[in-house]
């Protein structure tokens, strides 16, 4: 399915891999209620801060609690529409293009700094 066509739907999964689920950017800054289980790698989305129930739902490694989830948010639209605006919120410190291009600026800063003393 296209970025579009999941969309359309309320819920969406965000499964990682043998990598960061890219997906769950997107999901995040989207009217799409974000399924996931705790993430396992860091990005610049900086997930090791997002809050289960806060910024997402959490799902168990198995997911065997998944059709649990579905039920819980599909009859409790209020609890899922708090989730979404505090991923939404979450995003939003990345549209910033100042700060974005400030922050890159300064990660390369840092970088250089580091590698370029052992040379």
């Amino acid at each position: 399915m296209s970025i579009s066509e999941q969309l359309k739907y309320k819920f969406i999964l965000s499964i990682e891999g043998n990598e960061v689920a890219t997906n769950t950017k997107w999901i995040m800054a989207s009217n799409s209620l974000c399924f996931m289980t705790m993430p396992r790698f860091e990005t610049w989305l900086m997930e090791g801060l997002l809050k289960p129930e806060i910024h997402f739902v959490h799902l168990q490694d198995d997911y065997s609690d998944l059709d649990e989830k579905l039920a819980f948010y599909s009859t409790h639209e209020d609890a899922a529409q708090k989730i979404i605006t505090n991923a939404n919120r979450w995003m939003s410190q990345f549209f910033d293009e100042k700060q974005e291009l400030i922050t890159s600026i300064l990660v390369m800063k840092k970088y250089f700094e580091y590698t370029m003393k052992n040379i």
